[in-house]
């Protein structure tokens, strides 16, 4: 943990006019904690019609000044409330449990000073190239990513760990690999070069990286419900182990488990890996509503599809416009339409 704190206290320190300011890694996070709550997406909570979580709100105009005016906090009228003596003007209200402390204004300040550069969620913005720093250590250096690596520790006074031994690095392997403990002819076959393509090739590659997808596709042999009673999905169980076996193509692999059924003159494979629609939790009991239990097979497809595909949760907005994602209600229920006879 001390090294860790250590890593860290570049990121801990309190900006000022010279040290850089970014919205979503400094700025967002006091404003998400401290101002969303009435300030937010929630329609029901927010206060005086003003939004600080999206750009149009943060730079619009009230009564005549700027909420923020790039480049000048002393008329930005978020940095004139959060400062102001009076304890009735102001905000956070003194009722609301929330307070800045001394470091987070700062924060705010030399961000607007410095223009208030604004930056959409980071999931959405397109990544960028960034530089590679330079190291005093080059000899250690086998590929940009640890050019990063080492710049951090070299800014903490530290050295990198020493080279682990083949026995170790073998053994990660085959674990990471196949889950398997490498054994005395794959630690000879490692300091060869000759055990990366020889686990690829193994069965048992595929069924230590299936484990992760079905996972997440919340795969299970049973229905979920009341008895769990036997649900026989174990074809696409081997469809999935196969695929990974067979290197196929991610897209492909996409298709294939949303729609392949839907595919002209689809093959059995294609139909089974379809099967990914029915991995619900699913009930035969006599007193359910049939009606009800599609609505909920069909909101849970668009729970897990979009966890797994869009990388982000559609969960709340089942009941209500999502807080921090960009979904509504209506885009929610416009997806489960696709799944609604299935």
């Amino acid at each position: 943990m001390a090294i860790l704190h250590t890593l860290l206290l570049p990121l801990l320190a309190t900006p000022t006019g010279d040290v850089p300011v970014t919205f979503d890694r400094d700025i967002r996070p006091i404003l998400s904690d401290n101002c969303f709550e009435c300030h937010g997406p929630d329609t029901s909570t927010r206060k005086a019609k003003l939004r600080l979580d999206i750009e149009e709100g943060l730079f619009s105009l009230r009564d005549g000044r700027q909420v923020v005016a790039p480049g000048s906090s002393a008329t930005s009228e978020l940095f004139t409330r959060i400062t102001d003596a009076e304890p009735d003007s102001r905000m956070p209200p003194a009722d609301s449990r929330h307070s800045l402390d001394e470091a987070e204004i700062n924060t705010i300040r030399a961000w607007i000073d410095q223009g208030a550069a604004y930056e959409g969620h980071w999931a959405w913005t397109k990544p960028s190239r960034p530089e590679v720093p330079a190291v005093a250590n080059s000899t250690w250096i086998r590929n940009p990513i640890d050019s990063f690596v080492l710049a951090r520790l070299e800014a903490a006074g530290l050295s990198p760990s020493p080279s682990a031994d083949a026995r170790t690095l073998a053994r990660r392997l085959t674990v990471d690999l196949t889950g398997l403990p490498a054994s005395v002819v794959q630690v000879d076959a490692f300091e060869r070069g000759e055990l990366v393509e020889a686990l690829l090739a193994s069965p048992h590659y595929g069924e230590r990286m299936a484990q992760h997808w079905l996972d997440l596709v919340r795969y299970a042999d049973t229905v979920g419900y009341h008895g769990d009673q036997e649900w026989r999905m174990w074809p696409y169980r081997d469809h999935v182990i196969h695929s990974f076996n067979a290197n196929q193509p991610f897209d492909d692999f996409t298709i294939e488990q949303i729609a392949g059924d839907l595919i002209h003159e689809s093959t059995n494979e294609q139909q089974v890996a379809a099967s990914y629609n029915r991995l619900n939790m699913i009930t035969f009991e006599g007193g359910s509503q049939a009606k009800e239990f599609l609505l909920k097979y069909a909101s849970d497809r668009v729970r897990n599809l979009s966890t797994i595909w869009l990388g982000a949760t559609m969960n709340c907005a089942e009941c209500h416009e999502h807080k921090f994602d960009p979904y509504s209600m209506e885009d929610f229920y416009r997806l489960s339409a696709f799944f609604a006879d299935i």
